[in-house]
């Protein structure tokens, strides 16, 4: 099945039919990569599932293997495709950085999880002017290598989010209206097919598929590398302001406005948010402003300064490993996120925050432990894909939009799993009354941002029929052992918009963490 459910940290998928048996771990461990396994009690096993982001994500695998090289993974693999054909019996999930809060979208309970946790590395190339980054790279780590070379890309907005996820779901950097989606900053995927092939997919060499990985997720083989452009790294003007709640009203007719103006500074990157903690229980307001040019205070946000009661401002020139480090996130607790998108509209954004106030209300009164609840509205602008087309393109489908709109997000985490159910409920009704008001209003957008969609939410469908169908044709040639093949490895192309992994077969699925 052509998977449709979110991203979040490259994490995939892969059901290759039943239950999963021990006889897979062990042939693992018969073979070259026998070191790289590891199982439950071990203490490299016990590491990998404290590292996940989402606490409901940390399901015990069979069995974890840890490949060091694109080599090992197509080791990995060609046995685990083997032993399935002849006992019907792997299933398998891959996780990069680990951040999609989706139980079973990067782990994989009585099955084998393939995890890339040792292919992190960054290296720069001065004469191609290319960064060729690792999948479980965070991008905190990118920054890091490339500042002192004075190079930089357009990546992930949390250090802690992983490299690759964030990339095959499309990918939004501060960068954005300057040099476009961070996925079409990609010149090369390094990937290993279902036949355990390594190949390169790039503008001359498997096209279709070079296409397809900027915005698919991993339904067509797992990628080993990323090859970025760079460009000149600055020092940017951000941080974060926290308001009063009263103020909401101000800072929604201020993004309206930013959002609205031809003119934009493409320099000038913006997220407005609501939030709630019981860690600092007050209703708040807060701006996230990031320029990507050493200039204090630009006349870009002057709407937003004219309110001058703000109760906290960590605004400053930095470079952006420090800007990505006050956007990090831990990994103490459970998480849900959900999106939409909707049009530039100030009563659908006044909407979201009626809804907002409402939840918070009902976990005031009802939620146990620690837990905050955040809403972020930021532009989507069609800038950001305008020269898609001559970079190999995208399946985005952001050609039917000539207008920017909103896209929002939801992201609300907890400590008591006593709590799951209350959270994730009312995070879906929050979702869901915002987008009803949006259709009553004729302000919806089918669009939904793949890094920040939940299990039930269905980004894939929403580029557009004729993007479909050019995902399934691709899946459908690189996602098989052998040509004759009647199943794919990576997809089920006959339930396109079926987000239920446990019904699936020859599945892949991969989800990334919604970036910051």
């Amino acid at each position: 099945m052509l998977r449709s459910t979110p991203a979040v940290l490259a994490v995939t998928i892969f059901h290759v039919a039943s239950a999963a048996k021990e006889s897979c771990c062990d042939a693992l461990t018969a073979s070259r990569v026998a070191g790289q396994v590891t199982y439950p009690g071990h203490g490299a096993y016990n590491a990998s599932l404290a590292s996940y982001f989402d606490g409901k994500s940390r399901l015990p695998p069979s069995c974890i293997v840890q490949p060091r090289t694109a080599e090992d993974v197509s080791t990995i693999v060609q046995i685990l495709v083997r032993e399935d054909a002849q006992s019907g019996s792997c299933k398998f999930a891959v996780r990069s950085g680990g951040h999609t809060p989706i139980p079973g979208s990067n782990n994989i309970e009585n099955g084998i999880t393939i995890d890339l946790l040792y292919m992190n590395t960054t290296t720069y190339d001065a004469d191609s002017q290319i960064a060729s980054i690792k999948p479980a790279a965070r991008w905190g780590s990118v920054y890091q290598t490339l500042e002192p070379l004075g190079r930089m890309v357009a990546g992930g907005r949390g250090s802690t989010v992983g490299v690759g996820g964030f990339l095959l779901g499309g990918g939004i950097s501060h960068y954005a209206p300057r040099v476009g989606l961070s996925c079409d900053n990609v010149v090369n995927f390094q990937v290993v097919l279902a036949n355990g092939s390594i190949v390169n997919a790039n503008k001359t060499s498997n096209a279709d598929l070079f296409t397809a990985l900027k915005g698919a997720s991993s339904n067509f083989g797992i990628v080993t590398r990323y090859d970025m452009e760079t460009f000149e790294s600055e020092d940017l003007w951000g941080g974060i302001v926290t308001y009063p709640a009263s103020t909401a009203n101000h800072h929604f007719r201020a993004l309206a406005n930013f959002g609205s103006n031809p003119d934009r500074d493409p320099n000038a990157a913006l997220i407005v948010f609501q939030g709630y903690s019981t860690a600092s229980p007050t209703d708040v307001v807060r701006a996230a402003f990031d320029y990507t040019k050493p200039v204090v205070r630009p006349d870009a946000y002057q709407e937003f300064f004219e309110v001058n009661t703000n109760i906290s401002d960590t605004t400053k020139l930095q470079p952006m490993s420090a800007i990505a480090a006050e956007f990090g996130s831990d990994t103490t607790k459970r998480v849900q996120f959900r999106t939409l998108s909707y049009k530039i509209d100030l009563a659908t954004l006044q909407e979201t925050a009626r809804l907002y106030k409402i939840v918070i209300t009902e976990l005031q009164a009802e939620a146990s432990g620690q837990w905050r609840v955040s809403c972020l509205h930021q532009v989507w602008a069609t800038s950001y894909t305008a020269n898609s087309i001559a970079r190999g393109g995208n399946v985005l489908g952001m050609e039917r939009y000539t207008e920017n709109f909103i896209m929002y997000q939801s992201y609300l985490s907890w400590s008591e799993s006593k709590d799951d159910e209350l959270f994730i409920g009312l995070g879906k009704m929050l979702t869901d009354g915002i987008q009803k008001f949006a259709r009553e209003k004729d302000t919806a957008i089918d669009y939904l941002y793949l890094n920040y969609a939940d299990k039930d939410q269905d980004p894939l469908s929403g580029y557009g029929a004729g993007k479909v169908a050019f995902m399934k044709a691709v899946a459908e040639k690189v996602g098989k052992p052998q040509k004759d093949d009647p199943l794919s490895v990576f997809d089920d192309t006959n339930n396109l918009s079926e987000n239920k992994t446990e019904d699936m077969d020859f599945t892949v699925l991969n989800l990334e963490k919604p970036d910051a």
